[in-house]
């Protein structure tokens, strides 16, 4: 009876040591379950954030470009074809080269009717619309700035023509006024450079006016057109 007994009772007390084990083991394998499934949600939530950001850089600078297009395709349209023409050669235009820029008193013997450079007075002519003749020596001063000096002989440009060419002046560095002697109805004249036209409605005096005004080739360019002397007849 007592082998009987003791038999059973090892053979419990053995069954009772094994099952802790098996259920701690199996405790730990689903905590590293568990922990290789916290690992993997996070590696795809990092996946999933890492393609979002891509994703909106992609978009802003996609939109980058399209803002810079549009601005680039705005700008040519308002602006390319001026400069375009103002790039182009002008039929007729005169240029000189080798003229002097001092400052002189005194009336000043030019080649040129009206001047387009040389020695000049101290003080520029404000650039502005004149109905009567203004000094030489000042507009000079005024081309050497960057103006354009638009000249018309008053005695043929009159009424509505006078108008019409009054309406192509620009508000700054450009002169409009009447002149003696011209070799043309009207002339175009800036620093160095020169052009006769015969009818008001000529385009070659808009085009002029686009490619010297300002031009970078006058000796101060960018100088202002301003703050010198008013001529007579200032409009």
């Amino acid at each position: 009876m007592t082998r009987g007994t003791n038999g059973p009772q090892g053979q419990g007390t053995g069954s009772n040591h094994t099952g802790p084990q098996s259920a701690a083991q199996t405790t730990i394998k689903q905590q590293r379950a568990a922990k290789r499934e916290e690992k993997l949600a996070a590696f795809r939530r990092e996946q999933t954030r890492s393609k979002r950001n891509r994703l909106i850089g992609i978009i802003a600078g996609t939109t980058a470009v399209v803002i810079v297009l549009v601005s680039l395709v705005a700008y040519i349209v308002t602006s390319g074809g001026g400069k375009k023409e103002a790039a182009q050669a002008i039929t007729g235009v005169q240029t000189f080269t080798g003229l002097t820029a001092n400052h002189v008193t005194g009336q000043v013997p030019y080649e040129q009717t009206p001047p387009v450079g040389g020695n000049h007075a101290a003080v520029l002519l404000n650039c502005a619309v004149y109905s009567q003749p203004v000094p030489n020596e000042n507009a000079v001063h005024s081309l050497e700035h960057g103006a354009v000096w638009i000249t018309y002989d008053p005695a043929i440009v009159t009424g509505n023509q006078l108008e019409t060419l009054r309406k192509d002046i620009p508000q700054t560095y450009a002169i409009l006024s009447p002149h003696a002697g011209l070799p043309s109805p009207v002339v175009a004249s800036a620093w160095g450079a020169q052009l006769n036209v015969s009818k008001v409605s000529d385009p070659r005096i808009k085009q002029f006016i686009a490619k010297y005004r300002q031009s970078p080739k006058a000796p101060e360019p960018g100088a202002p057109c301003s703050g010198g002397i008013d001529g007579p007849g200032k409009i």
